[in-house]
């Protein structure tokens, strides 16, 4: 039966560590008690969307020709997961996560009568499968781990509290999704551990690529590879620190530091180039209290990415086939963002007894991709905005949500604001324990 059960786990290979919704000190999952054998759960996030400004792809070069555009839906699953851990017991354990972005994707080989019978593949919808975790972990003590594998990066608020029942929101936070890789997973080497009311962690995984850094997202899309295989010619280390001292409430720090200029597929090494770096600093704080009748969360993040000038340079000259976006890429990105929300079935006696919850939330938040600029670098002004958030949160119990928002999007003038509605099903638990 043993040997069945680890068949099982790696057939599905998909597990993650979690929080559980209705754990009041959102604790992550590797503090919950160690699984016994075989455990399986996952999340999913169903949404629509009205977007009550133009979707055109120009709307940021000549807004003034989209300021009365139409409006326009959209359906989405953002994220379908499915998760799976197994207890090997003396401290052994695997956890891993497979993710279906958008619906994943789908494509099949057609003869097409209309072009004389000829072979074609058809791509039949969009998204994306994505591996995020698969780990081995041995456990030492409570204060020493050691985590091997495709691990978190743990780094921002978001990264490690990305599951659907630990943000307000219909979407995932969009400030730090948008600066930084989000869920940001890469394949290292991590040592965490608990002491009293600290955590730790720190994690060794290699460096981001400046080829993929860009305007919009700033290094925000640089740890995906487009190859069959991470590129390593560079590497980088990231740090975490949580304090869990106050009854309710985490706060924690935490950085990220690398080289990433050729950590490419084919960099230059021409001379003229040895002085570039490309080097990343992040740092972050990040909070989150949850009481009887309050959850609040917060967080601030600050980039800096040295070189850029170089980079973008270097990366105007690489050819059309390559899959950077070749556009100009801050010194400086920022984002900064706080909810909170309160359930008023406290005033409800008979659905508090039951254990609902509906949580009437605010959420602000600013980022700019491009919050500095090198001298001689045109600022995208259209990057930075501030967002206004105000909706509902529906828990019929701790692991399935409902939800509905009102969103702004504030830009500077002459760029239009960018307003929508959404509303959500969610839900984030175990199948088994």
């Amino acid at each position: 039966m043993k040997q069945i059960k680890i068949v099982l786990a790696l057939i599905f290979s998909v597990t993650c560590f979690t929080v559980r919704a209705q754990d009041g000190a959102a604790k992550e999952a590797e503090s919950l008690p160690r699984f016994s054998g075989l455990t399986l759960g996952g999340y999913a996030e169903i949404a629509y969307s009205r977007n009550l400004y133009s979707d055109s792809p120009f709307r940021y070069m000549r807004p003034e020709s989209h300021r009365d555009a139409p409006a326009h839906g959209r359906f989405d699953m953002p994220h379908v997961v499915f998760f799976v851990g197994y207890d090997f017991g003396k401290g052994w354990r695997i956890s891993s996560e497979i993710e279906f972005e958008h619906g994943g994707t789908e494509s099949a080989m057609e003869v097409e009568a209309e072009e004389g019978g000829e072979y074609e593949q058809e791509v039949e919808r969009g998204g994306e499968v994505v591996l995020e975790q698969f780990w081995i972990e041995k456990t030492i003590t409570a204060a020493l781990n050691i985590r091997a594998g495709h691990i978190i990066v743990p780094v921002g608020l978001t990264n490690g509290n990305h599951l659907p029942t630990q943000f307000f929101t219909v979407y995932r936070p969009e400030g730090e999704s948008t600066i930084m890789p989000c869920t940001w997973h890469e394949t290292g080497i991590s040592l965490w551990g608990r002491i009293s009311d600290w955590r730790y962690e720190i994690m060794a995984l290699p460096a981001l690529d400046s080829e993929l850094f860009g305007s919009n997202r700033w290094i925000g899309d640089a740890s995906a590879s487009p190859y069959e295989f991470r590129i390593a010619n560079k590497y980088a280390g990231a740090f975490r620190l949580d304090n869990y001292s106050v009854p309710g409430l985490r706060m924690g720090i935490s950085a990220y530091y690398g080289e990433s200029f050729r950590n490419s597929l084919m960099p230059s090494y021409a001379e003229k180039f040895d002085r570039i770096r490309g080097a990343v600093s992040i740092g972050s704080f990040d909070f989150e209290y949850r009481g009887s009748t309050v959850v609040a969360r917060g967080y601030f993040d600050y980039g800096h990415l040295g070189d850029a000038m170089s980079i973008y340079s270097y990366n105007r000259t690489l050819p059309n086939q390559s899959p950077s976006p070749r556009t100009a890429v801050a010194s400086d990105a920022v984002a900064a963002g706080a909810e909170a929300g309160y359930d008023v079935f406290t005033f409800v006696p008979a659905l508090k007894r039951q254990n609902q919850k509906m949580y009437l939330f605010g959420r602000y938040e600013y980022y700019d991709s491009m919050y500095k600029t090198p001298k001689g670098m045109q600022d995208e002004k259209w990057c930075g905005r501030q967002r206004v958030v105000a909706g509902l949160n529906y828990f019929p119990m701790g692991d399935i949500v409902v939800k509905a928002e009102y969103a702004a999007g504030l830009l500077e003038a002459p760029f239009n604001n960018e307003p929508s509605f959404s509303v959500g099903i969610a839900y984030a638990g175990f199948f088994s324990r």
